[in-house]
């Protein structure tokens, strides 16, 4: 899409406000509002910033980036009033002379795409983000679900039914191609998942997905929260991945019908190089202090490393694909929705790729094996490690491991960590409820 048609759909959507949006290395959703008055200039221009004010972003003498509008982005953001309609478009971030900032999450995942598309490929990706409504006074320590619906569960009259379905169509006006929503797990959780698209749309489409299904339901008097793990004894909320690489005339790589599974040997390396660095990689896709209240026995998260057709306790998955060459595909179980979206794809796809270039080949399936009843030694012996149990742990492995400086580069890997840490250091000298409950009157 030129500028000249853009300002013309922008005319027709009668917006009267463009959100001119990015993300800080965390995954924070940025934004600069913009009258559409002033469209014409910045698609002409770009938009100047304080680069110093924002997570992640330039030392305070490197200050100033530049917003460039991704013209392909445009949408309505279809819940906001007729007389203050707003539309939005996902920026890319530019130092002043116009190079890519090398601090910007959406870039560094372009990059590595670019890099795989001067190959003849294309890194896809189908996500499946969870998330939990609760009542309007869920915002405490003990948040309550705003339904009592379990996995798969039909309501005629059910309220939560009619809001995922208010989200959906939501979604599907905004572009985003919804497969299919339903009720999780646990109690108020709920999943909406939308058709596979390369990584960098997916990416995009992740983002977009969760600030509409929390605006939305903030209309509703609900809290949409995509918190890990926000019950205890309930399940967690993740975002399994399911990836494949195509070429660009549409042939999926992964698919080889004299094969097991029909897996080619393509797709073997590629899982081979997410298991070896699967410590460390859980750091970027499950980034957060409680994401490993989730990545426990018992909740169906994955614990260990290896990979499975059946087992849906491994760390990866191949799921069932009929007789159709390009569903054939590897779902990753451990990224859950506090990750950046853009940080968390890249670091899939180069330890995937690294896994293809060195031929790297995965342990035995464990399809036949219930993991959970093993020994340690018995796992040991069959040499299946763990994830990482902790914020502390997942870091810990992505700084012994050099593939995801080189990835992010030093100054955003600093960043990422240095934020991380900052919470893990919190978090350890905090005192919980559990622990005065436990504590307080014992000893």
């Amino acid at each position: 899409m030129d500028a000249k048609t853009l300002i013309k759909r922008v005319e027709e959507d009668r917006a009267k406000f463009v959100s001119l949006q990015f993300t800080d290395v965390f995954g924070t959703v940025k934004s600069v509002d913009l009258p559409v008055s002033k469209l014409p200039e910045a698609l002409d221009q770009g938009i100047m910033f304080d680069g110093s004010s924002v997570e992640g972003f330039a030392r305070i003498q490197e200050s100033d980036m530049h917003l460039r509008p991704d013209l392909d982005t445009y949408t309505v953001l279809p819940w906001t009033p007729e007389d203050m309609r707003r539309s939005r478009i996902i920026c890319d971030v530019e130092l002043p002379d116009g190079r890519p900032y090398p601090g910007d999450p959406r870039g560094v995942l372009k990059r590595v795409c670019n890099e795989l598309a001067q190959k003849g490929m294309i890194y896809n990706v189908g996500p499946e983000p969870e998330f939990f409504l609760f009542r309007g006074n869920g915002g405490g320590t003990h948040p309550v679900p705003f339904d009592t619906g379990r996995y798969f569960d039909f309501s005629s009259d059910d309220t939560a039914v009619r809001i995922r379905t208010k989200l959906i169509l939501a979604l599907n006006e905004m572009g985003l191609d919804v497969e299919v929503g339903h009720h999780e797990v646990a109690l108020g959780q709920h999943e909406i998942d939308f058709r596979f698209a390369d990584a960098v749309k997916t990416a995009d489409n992740i983002l977009m997905m969760k600030f509409t299904v929390k605006a939305i339901a903030a209309q509703e008097g609900i809290i949409a929260s995509f918190m890990p793990k926000p019950v205890f004894g309930e399940n967690g909320s993740g975002m399994h991945c399911h990836q494949s690489i195509f070429t660009k005339d549409g042939k999926n790589l992964f698919y080889d019908g004299t094969k097991e599974m029909n897996f080619s040997d393509f797709a073997r390396h590629f899982i081979a190089g997410q298991l070896k660095h699967a410590k460390g990689l859980t750091g970027m896709v499950a980034p957060c202090v409680n994401s490993y209240k989730r990545l426990v026995p018992g909740y169906e998260a994955p614990v260990y490393i290896g990979w499975a057709q059946t087992n849906r306790s491994a760390l990866i998955r191949i799921p069932s694909a009929g007789n159709n060459p390009n569903a054939v595909r590897a779902e990753l179980r451990c990224p859950d929705p506090s990750c950046n979206p853009y940080l968390a794809l890249a670091a899939m796809l180069v330890c995937g790729m690294e896994g293809v270039e060195q031929n790297l080949e995965p342990m035995e399936p464990m399809n036949n094996v219930n993991v959970f009843e093993l020994t340690r030694r018995q796992r040991r012996e069959m040499g299946i490690e763990e994830l990482p149990g902790s914020l502390k742990e997942a870091l810990l492995a992505m700084e012994n491991d050099p593939l995801f400086e080189n990835l992010l580069g030093k100054d955003l890997f600093d960043s990422y960590t240095r934020g991380k840490w900052s919470d893990w250091d919190e978090f350890r000298t905090s005192v919980s409820d559990w622990e005065i409950d436990r504590y307080l009157l014992t000893i």
